[in-house]
């Protein structure tokens, strides 16, 4: 083999081989193959050089061709790229190009993302969507932005201790309303004095709503009206008659007031009527079950409706009948007892039987 011819195919093997890179870097800037052209319109291209990467889902599909500046102040900057033409069954005329970076400070590409089904299909030299690119220095004023409304809201924190501060100094030094209230021992007894007769009031409203109830379709609402005639005792000495009833056949229900029997009291009521008496009284007591208050109210309520019956039926001397509320009696059964026990005049002047009233 002679020199010549050995020179010959070190040439040409050379040259096929630089063809062969050509080709290959060529592929790789998109110059050779199946491409079609795009373009989208930024405001600015954060730094975006020719010939970087366009990428659909992730994956480098193509290069930018040219950067054009607008002719006006108020255009756009033009971008042109270059994707192959596999990509345009999945990039449509509503997809978007976006510029990002890799990472916080790396090279810049293009992403160009998936269109729709419904997306006009690309034949190539259309101008898509572009969304404004991420820029560190917006980040950047952004944090400082917050750092200052964070000064800001210490700031704001640290005067409202202060303030809290001198308040709480004063009420120490017994300056102001408050600080009078938790210094002054008198002001304290005041308002416990006062909270004292609330709690008071509120027991009487309590007491009062719980005989309401008992009256609701007879118009009495006024505990003191119901508790007027009331004794706290019975008198001393043995009563001169008694009438016993039972709690049942007078009223219609077991929590109930309202009578249902009236005439079963006539006995009583007629000798009340005929014979003299110094005192007689109505003794009400319920069922050992229940409540014990809303038992006391009960037996209250009752006398009261008897001896109403009694003085509007039979005429007699009413400031004589008393009522005594009994509440619940565990010797009484669950139905309690209702008793009218009278006590005759005194046979000796000033020995009469001693009434608690």
């Amino acid at each position: 083999m002679s020199r010549s011819f050995r020179l010959g195919l070190f040439i040409l093997t050379t040259l096929a081989i630089l063809s062969v890179c050509v080709f290959l870097v060529g592929r790789q800037q998109s110059t050779f193959g199946s491409n079609y052209r795009l373009r989208a319109e930024f405001a600015n291209v954060s730094g975006l050089s020719e010939g970087a990467d366009v990428r659909v889902g992730g994956t480098r599909e193509g290069t930018v061709r040219s950067i054009q500046l607008p002719k006006t102040p108020d255009g756009k900057v033009t971008l042109t790229m270059d994707l192959a033409k596999a990509t345009q069954t999945i990039v449509r005329q509503d997809s978007v190009a976006s510029i990002l970076s890799e990472g916080l400070l790396g090279d810049k590409y293009v992403e160009v993302f998936f269109g729709t089904a419904e997306g006009a299909r690309l034949k190539g030299g259309e101008t898509i969507e572009s969304e404004p690119p991420f820029e560190m220095a917006d980040l950047y004023r952004k944090a400082s932005q917050l750092l200052d409304t964070g000064q800001g809201a210490l700031e704001s924190m640290q005067g409202a201790t202060d303030n809290i501060e001198l308040i709480t100094g004063k009420i120490n030094s017994g300056k102001g309303t408050m600080g009078k209230l938790v210094n002054d021992t008198t002001l304290y007894k005041q308002a416990a004095a006062s909270v004292a007769a609330m709690h008071d009031d509120a027991e009487a409203l309590k007491h009062n709503f719980l005989l309401r109830g008992f009256f609701k379709d007879r118009g009495y609402s006024n505990s003191a009206e119901i508790t007027q005639n009331q004794i706290p005792q019975l008198p001393s000495g043995r009563a001169l008659k008694s009438f016993t009833f039972d709690p049942k056949s007078l009223f219609d229900k077991s929590d109930s007031a309202k009578l249902k029997n009236e005439k079963s009291l006539n006995a009583a009521g007629q000798f009340l009527h005929g014979e003299a008496f110094d005192t007689a009284v109505i003794s009400v007591s319920t069922g050992d079950t229940g409540d014990s208050e809303k038992q006391h109210a009960l037996s209250e309520a009752r006398g009261y409706v008897l001896r109403k019956y009694l003085v509007d039926t039979f005429p007699m001397d009413d400031t004589h009948l008393k009522t005594l509320a009994m509440g619940k009696n565990h010797a009484a059964g669950p139905d309690g007892t209702v008793e009218i026990l009278i006590y005759s005049a005194p046979k000796k002047p000033g020995k009469a039987p001693q009434i608690v009233r």
